[in-house]
Formats: C-alpha cells, structure tokens, sequence
C-alpha cells in the first residue's frame, strides 16, 4: 500500500501563507545566475559571426594545446663535469668519515654524499665515543640554511676578510694591555687548544674563558679535585647490576650524553633471567625516569636529602614513602658491589665530589680514560660577564657561543654592545652576532676541517664533505693569519699536531677511520687558574644552600629536551616538529607542573573540538627576572612542589619566523644553576600546543605487553606472553592457526622476506629513528598548525604510554576486575587518566607491512600493494587520495598529502628554497598533493644492498640490509634483516619467547614484531 507520509525540510515549510516557501518552490536558484559576467556583452554575442562549428573547433585545439602542454616536464639545465672526478659515480653514494663538536654534541659520524651534497649523517660503528643523537642526524640540515651568513660584516655591512683582519690587527694593537676575554665552546680538540694558547701568549692580554651553554661545572671541579685533570668520568652501564640516580637523565644530555647505548645492553634480559636493575629519584619526567624499574618523584630540594642518605646519611626531612625508597635502593646497591653505580646531577661540587668517592671501587666508572667534552667553569664565566657588565672587560671575542641569547638575566646584552672591541664568529647572524661590531663568517662543520678527543685516548677527525657555500673561513684559519702563520693552512696545522698521535701510523688511514686510538699526550684546554681546583673554590657548593632554604616555594628544573638541546639548532625545522618523547608536544617549550599543584593554581590542560590540546599561561619570576606567558603542561610524573622548563626555545635572531617559538629559559639560568626558586601564578589567555598524541594511556589493553623479571624467568611463556584467541564456530582457536586464516597464502620462503624486531627493553624513546627517517625518506614539514590537525608526516613515530595505576599491570587488573554497567561507565574512565606517578613505556610505531594488508584490499586502484619481499609497497603516481587505506589501517601510520609540502610558500621551510632543498634524497620521490605515503621499509636501501651483492657475486651477509631507523639505533633496540635467512638476528628474534604483534588478534600478519618489555621489579 502507497504511503501519503509527507516529508517537510524545515519548520517554515509548515507554514501554508510563507512568502520564502512560495518564492523557493517557484524558483531553483535564489538569485539570478550572473550570465553577462561570464558571456560578455550580449548584443555583441549576437552579433558574432563565429559559427557553432569553428567554436568548437577553437575549444578543442586549445584544449588539446594545454593537453599536450601539460606533459612536458620543467626544464632544468645542468653542468656537466669538464674533467669527471674518479671518485664520484652520478647515482652511487660516498662516504665519508668525520666528527661533529659543536660545544653541545659530540660524535663520529659518516657523512653520506650525493653528487658531492652530503644529504644524511650515519654511524660511525668504528668509534665507540660519543653517541648520534636526533641532533647529530639533524644537523645536516643545517648547512643548507638559508640564514646563515654569506661574508664577514662590519657594523652591520658586508666586508672582505682583507677589510675584517685589517680592523682585527688594528684593534688588538690598540686595546694592548686592555683586557679581552676569548669566550669560547668547549672544542676538546687538540689542535684548537695548541692554537689558541699560542694566540692567548702572543697577545697576553687576552684571557680564554671556556663557556658551556648547559653548565656541568660543579661535577668538572669534582672529577678535577680527585683527580687533577678537568674531564668528567666515563660510565659503561652495560656493566651494572644496580643504577641509582638522583637528578641524573643519563639517558639524555646529562654530561655530554652518550651513555644510552651501553645502558641498553643490560636492559635487555638474558636467557637466565639477568638484567640490571635501575632506580630514578627525579623532579621532572625524563627519559631515565621513564626507562626506570622504579621511580620515585621528588623535589630538587629533597634530592640533596636523598643522595645524602644514599651515602650514609640519615634520610631525616623525607617522607616515609621516600624514605622506604631510599632504604631499598640503598641495599641494593651495597648488595652489589663493584657492580653498583650512583649518578647524580645535583649541582654541588661537594656531592659531586662524595658521588666520585662512592663509585671509586665501581667496575661502571672509567676515571683513566674521562670524557673531555665539557670543560667550562662557572667561576671564569661568571667573572666575565661581570667583567663586562662592569666595563673592566674592554673586549670581547666569542667562537661558537651566544652568551647575548643565553647569560642569564638582562644586564649582559646591554653592556655587550657598549664594549671597545666585540668580535663574533658565528655561522649565522644569532644576538651576539648582530650586537657585534666585527662579525667573522664561520663554516658548518660539514665544510671544516678539525680534530677532537672525545675520551681520552681517543681522537677523532674532522674533514670537509663539501666545499664552503659561502664566503666563510674557520675561526683557526684566522688565529694562525693573525699570529703570523699565514703561510699554514688549518689542515697542515692539524697534520703537524697529529704527528705524535699517528706515531709513524698513516694519516690516510686515519683519516679514512675517522677515529684513532693513542695513548699520546696532547694539549688540551686550559682553565685560567692553571692548577687544580679545590672544592672550597668551586662557585657552587649551592645546592646544600638551596636545600636548606625550603622556603615553600615552587622549585624550577631547567633542562635540555632530546630535540632542540640548547638551542644551537632552533631554527632546523626537522627538530622543531620533532615531538618531545615525554610529552609528545612539538613546536614549544612549556612548563611542566604535577596535576596536584595545577588544580592549586587554577592551571588546566584541555582538547578542543578537533582534538588539538589547549592549555594555561603562566608568568614565572626568579630573582629580579621574569618571563612573561609560558605554556603550562600538566605533567604526570612531575614532582609536587617543582616545576620543568626546557632550554634552547625564544630564539629570535638568525632563524625565520615560524622558528622563533617558545621562551628563553636560560634568562632565568642564574649562577649556571639548573635548579632555582621560582613564583609562579596564572596569566591570561590560552595557549595552543602542537602536541600528536592525545591518547595517553592504554586502558588496559596490551599494545605494549609487559612482564616482570620473575614472572619472565619462572613461569611459562604462556602466561606471560600468551597467543590472542580467536572465535569459529563459537570455539576459541589461536589467531595463528591455519583454521583462523582466510587468506590464501604464498610461499614466503623463496628470495628475501625481510621483517624488522623492535625490543622494548631497549628502546629509550630518544627520537634519533625519527629524524634518520625524516632524513632518508624526504618526509615533509607541515608546521604547528597542521599538526594541531594531526596532519603531522612523520612516517615512524614513538608512541608513549603512561600506566592509570602505579603500573602497568595494575591497570590489567582493574579492567579484567570492572564488571556491570555502573563500574564500566567509572572504572574505564578512570583508566583514561594517568596516575600521579606512572610507569612509562616507548613503542616505535611505523607501517607494519603486513601480510594479511587490509589497506591492500580497499584501495580502489591497486596504489598499495604487497611485494615478494615482504613490504607493504606504495605506487605514488597510482594514488588518487581517496584514503580508504588509511580508514582501514588498524595502526594509523598512513600520512595524507593534504597540501603540496615543497615549492610552496605557505610551507616556508626546507623544502621551499633552492639552497634547502639540497638536502633531498634523490633515490625517494617528493611526494605532491593528494598522495598517500608511509613507511616503505627503506626499499631504495634494500634493493642497493642486494644490487650490490649480485655485482660482486657474493652471498649478503646479516646486518647488510639496513633501514634508516634501524641504522640509526645505536641502541640495537631495532634490528632489519631476512627472515629467510635463519641466521640472522631479526630470524632469532622472530622465534624469541618475548616476540608478538602489534593488535595480533586483528589476524593482519605483520612483518614487524616486538619483543615484551621486562622490568626488574626485584626490591631485594
């Protein structure tokens, strides 16, 4: 029977008399259609006397003309060689080993090269000192910024270097008997050391002040009282049994940093159930913190009370919950012995000292063989600055560092520009360069030449990998021309000092290796007080001092994130957007504050409707100096009563606009110290962060599984790592039976099946398989505001989880304990929510290539499909954006071009200059507007290797295949191989007890797996 139901689109249409219905229903169009704007004058239309027939014909030659135009490709003329180098093959990569030593990180790397560009910086597996960081990978990019300077300036004019030295001489004759303070990085280099004493004795009046942007002074005048060398002690965690550390992110860039690699070789737990245990008293959530069997929150204050308990003291002025901390930890480390190691980061010479003595017996300290790349002192930088602030300093020359940008306070800057003589090297124009009256144009280190002792003992070394873009010379190159040895050149300088390093040894070779070892002794920095300091002497014996004020306050941590460090490369766009591991915010720094004192303080944290995290200011004063509107984020973890806050952000000279972000903390970095008193009270206003993950627990699920090392060494895999049960026919059956498949397999076992392992254990989250990826694979920068819209192009992220309990298993508990509508509405909203102090765990997420794809079957037109190599593969030019892949991705990890990323001056970063855009592998696509890309498994990388084993006719040995992240990983806690092979490491970790997938339950097959985390929860 036919329905008379009628339908009304709105209220008005009731309405039988309404003049807006008549008109709707009587018209389509609610205003005329503008015909004669787009027609032209219609009385000359008809009187045209084209016919149909010759329009047509106009509108198809024209059509057919912008057809055919469109085809050809944009012409680009090239150069070719007059006499081809034999060295460089067009197509073929060249390696090239060498050394970065920018005052911040040190680290042997390999440049790789292109047609002469160096495009991407790799491990150098021949050192072991100095560990490759997110900023080592970066820093690439950076020589192909388009703000550096070109040439040397004269107030502010481009000049001649004939014109700079002349002015140089002019003024160093005239200000004789004057002083002038040489500020320098630390360089721990041989050659530079020997070159600038011989400057310091030509012109006596100059005094060398070395400058460490982030102050380890206290633990250099402890490690040089005990044992009369300014260095630091080396540390190989991979022989510890128990760490406890008090302050101390040794996984960060806690005394150089570097120590993350060995510390993974004990995390990861044997077949007899051994793994170091690991204990973290800190204020703010680091990475060490995260990483830590057991972390205990505690305020700056409290840590000096706790490293005193630590060493014998009474744990007097602590709660009792971190007092029974203290107690097991103390035992645990008495318990074991030589095998024990304490850190701490405490700035107080007199700790640091007792810290020294307490690990004396430690097989985990190396006090022969120190680290040497920090030899600041705070008392020589302090009395310049005051030097200059009082006017008694006539002079200065600064080499490598910013101190306009980052001494603290504000009176500095302004007497620097009233200064007799000032003179930068700089590679580009930062604050003290541009209040300098001479500024010297300095090469990036990929131009240079240079040498470095990273470890004593161990000397490494610095080539050119391209010749200087711009009219630069290195600050040695000056200081010999001005000392009169014109005629040498920096390099015969430096083969002149290595001569009693190589001991008749061959500098070819050395220079091939990029390292060498010798037991030769060679200059080394100097410190004005030419003799060993006493800890009476040391300016900060402080933190006694600070502990004992508790004047209930709030406590302020400074500190240096993974991406932008301190703040040398703020303007490379790759380390912007790359998210910090903890927070997971890119874009800015903030201040970090615990739920408790933010409900306190009226602070909030908060999504708006597309997802993006909002949150409060704050103004923050310490002493005399404030700044102004800092974002807040509301951390868990954070300490009650203490509050974080990054360095290296509110750069405002030398970088371009969208990279001026967050706020300078190093203006609130009085007396070098990172821990101050600080007033805290709310500012108006919201500020909105750039932050990828909004999700910050796991609600009980097991993406990330986890065990304990009991658990792991006495209980069968099964309980601990069981097998996800699938439904059929109403019978539990593992989802890797045959019976759960409807898939028809192929045979796998034919050629190479490549599979990627990813241990848990091992992983830190520091980010460096972030940007070696950014770097291998062209991936865009899209800037912060669309990464507000999760448009973020990162083709591996690190996704971090925090437990709702006080572990990980807790929250397993209470989900499966939840039962009822009434506990299901609270228990799972409470598992939303991060406990106060929670663990943490990293889980490197990219494109799992699975076997059993689900993008593979939506994709309307066959762009992604599966290799006999077992990689998801992606056919750019097939893709015409309809994302259905992306939809049915049960990991997310596909990323839309919802732009044109490069060549477009709305996305004004690399990708968008000449220069810039140097930087870019010509073995990947650039990927344009519309295109769905993802992680591809480095196939260009893969397909090299086998290439090349068939051209030598040779069989491919493990550890051959490589992809970008895990070349990257230092840590090993990423491992690429074939599965075919059955020798292979990724083979053994594929069978290894720990081994699952990610979602195994969703039946996709991956091709990569991860292995179970284990902590060592053992308090006895």
């Amino acid at each position: 029977m036919a329905s008379n139901k009628k339908y009304w689109k709105s209220v008005e249409q009731l309405d039988e008399n309404s003049a807006i219905v008549e008109a709707l229903q009587q018209n389509e169009f609610v205003e005329s259609i503008p015909t004669d704007d787009f027609l032209g004058n219609k009385e000359a239309l008809e009187t045209s006397s084209t016919t149909r027939r010759d329009f047509l014909k106009y509108v198809g030659f024209t059509t057919a003309a912008a057809s055919i135009a469109a085809c050809e490709g944009p012409v680009i003329k090239s150069i070719p060689y007059v006499v081809a180098p034999d060295q460089i093959v067009p197509g073929v990569a060249n390696y090239y080993a060498s050394a970065i030593a920018d005052g911040n990180d040190f680290a042997n790397i390999l440049v790789k090269t292109r047609e002469g560009r160096p495009i991407k910086i790799e491990r150098n597996d021949r050192a072991d000192s100095g560990g490759v960081n997110a900023r080592v990978h970066a820093s690439v990019l950076s020589l192909y910024d388009n703000n550096r300077l070109k040439s040397p300036l004269i107030d502010g004019k481009q000049a001649s270097w004939d014109e700079l030295n002349t002015q140089v001489a002019q003024k160093m004759n005239e200000m004789a008997g004057q002083e002038i303070v040489l500020l320098t990085q630390t360089f721990a280099s041989p050659s530079a050391s020997k070159l600038i004493k011989e400057f310091t004795t030509k012109y006596p009046n100059v005094k060398h002040v070395i400058y460490d942007t982030v102050s380890a002074s206290e633990a250099l005048d402890a490690f040089e009282s005990k044992f009369g060398t300014r260095a630091l002690p080396d540390y190989d965690f991979s022989k510890a049994e128990v760490i406890v550390s008090v302050g101390a992110d040794f996984l960060g860039d806690w005394q150089g940093g570097g120590y993350d690699a060995s510390y993974a070789k004990s995390r990861v737990p044997t077949k007899d159930g051994k793994m170091s245990r690991h204990i973290q008293f800190e204020a703010n959530m680091t990475l060490s913190g995260a990483a830590a069997d057991k972390r205990v929150p505690v305020k700056p204050s409290d840590q000096v009370k706790v490293l005193n308990a630590l060493l014998g003291g009474s744990t007097s002025g602590l709660s009792d919950k971190v007092a029974e901390a203290v107690a097991k930890a103390k035992a645990q480390l008495n318990g074991a012995g030589s095998r024990g190691v304490l850190v701490t980061n405490i700035p107080d010479a007199a700790l640091q000292k007792r810290v020294l003595d307490f690990n004396a017996s430690s097989v985990v300290m190396d006090a022969e063989k120190p680290i040497m790349k920090r030899k600041g002192n705070t008392r020589d930088v302090l009395a310049a600055m005051n030097g200059v602030v009082s006017g008694t300093t006539k002079g200065m020359i600064t080499i490598g560092v910013d101190p306009v940008y980052a001494f603290p306070g504000t009176e500095f800057a302004e007497a620097y520009k009233n200064l007799d003589f000032s003179l930068a090297f700089a590679m580009k124009p930062t604050a003290t360069a541009n209040a300098s009256k001479l500024v010297a144009a300095t090469p990036h280190f990929l131009e240079s030449w240079g040498d470095a002792q990273m470890k004593k003992g161990t000397f490494s070394l610095m080539q050119p990998t391209i010749r200087p873009l711009f009219d630069t010379k290195q600050f040695q190159d000056c200081l010999l021309q001005w000392i009169g040895k014109a005629d040498q050149t920096y390099y015969d300088y430096i083969k002149e000092t290595w001569a009693p390093v190589l001991g008749g040894s061959s500098w070819n070779d050395a220079l091939e290796a990029g390292v060498y070892v010798s037991d030769a002794s060679v200059e080394n920095e100097v410190t004005p007080s030419e003799g060993t300091v006493t800890i009476e002497e040391s300016t900060s014996n402080a933190a006694m001092a600070f502990a004992s004020q508790d004047n209930g306050g709030m406590e302020l941590t400074l500190y240096t994130k993974a991406s932008i460090g301190d703040g040398q490369q703020a303007g490379n766009p790759w380390l912007q957007e790359m998210p910090d591991p903890i927070t997971r915010a890119a874009w800015d720094n903030y201040l970090t504050v615990s739920k408790a004192d933010a409900e306190a303080m009226g602070f909030e944290n908060y999504n708006v409707a597309n997802g993006a995290l909002n949150g409060s200011y704050a103004n923050i004063k310490v002493g005399e100096t404030t700044l102004e509107n800092v974002p807040v984020i509301i951390q868990p973890g954070q300490a009650k009563g203490s509050v974080g806050l990054a360095f290296g952000y509110g750069v405002k000279d030398g970088v371009q606009e969208e990279m001026m972000t967050g706020v300078n903390a190093y203006k609130v970095y009085e007396n070098f110290s990172s821990v101050q008193n600080v007033s805290i009270e709310k500012a108006g206003g919201v500020h909105e962060f750039a932050c990828t993950q909004l999700q910050n627990t796991m609600m009980g699920r097991e993406i990330i599984k986890e065990t304990t090392l009991e658990i792991f060494s006495t209980k069968d895999v099964k309980e601990w790592n069981p097998v996800p049960m699938v439904s059929k026919d109403h019978e539990e059956i593992p989802v890797t039976s045959p019976d759960a498949d409807l898939w028809t397999s192929f045979d796998r076992s034919v050629g190479h099946h490549f599979n990627l392992s990813i241990d848990l254990n091992a992983c830190t989250g520091c980010g460096a398989c972030v940007i070696a990826c950014h770097a291998e694979n062209n991936v865009p920068v899209v800037g912060k505001e669309e990464v507000r819209k999760s448009r973020n192009m990162h083709w591996l992220r690190i996704d971090r989880y925090y437990s709702s309990e006080e572990s990980f298993d807790a929250d397993l508990q209470k989900k499966e304990n939840i039962s009822g509508l009434s506990e299901s509405l609270t228990g799972f909203g409470e598992l939303e929510d991060p406990s106060e102090n929670p663990q943490v765990a990293f889980q490197p997420v990219m494109c799992q290539h699975c076997n059993h794809a689900p993008c593979e079957t939506v994709c309307p037109v066959a762009a992604t499909s599966h290799g006999r190599q077992g990689q998801n593969q992606m056919a750019y030019n097939r893709c015409v954006g309809t994302r259905y892949c992306a939809n049915n991705c049960p990991y997310k990890v596909r990323r839309f071009n919802w732009f044109l990323y490069a060549e477009n001056d709305e996305f004004d970063y690399h990708m968008n200059n000449d220069l810039g855009r140097m930087v870019i592998n010509p073995d990947v696509n650039v990927r344009s507007r519309g295109v769905m890309e993802k992680c591809s498994m480095c196939i260009q990388k893969t397909q090299l290797t086998i290439l090349e084993a068939k051209r030598d006719g040779r069989k491919i040995k493990d550890g051959e295949f490589q992809t970008a992240c895990s070349s990257a990983c230092d840590k090993g806690a990423m491992k690429f191989g074939d599965i075919n092979d059955h020798d292979s490491k990724v083979y053994a970790d594929k069978n290894d007890n720990r081994m699952y997938h990610l979602l195994e339950a969703v039946g996709t097959e991956p091709n990569v797996v991860y292995l179970t985390k284990v902590r060592n929860t053992n308090e006895v």
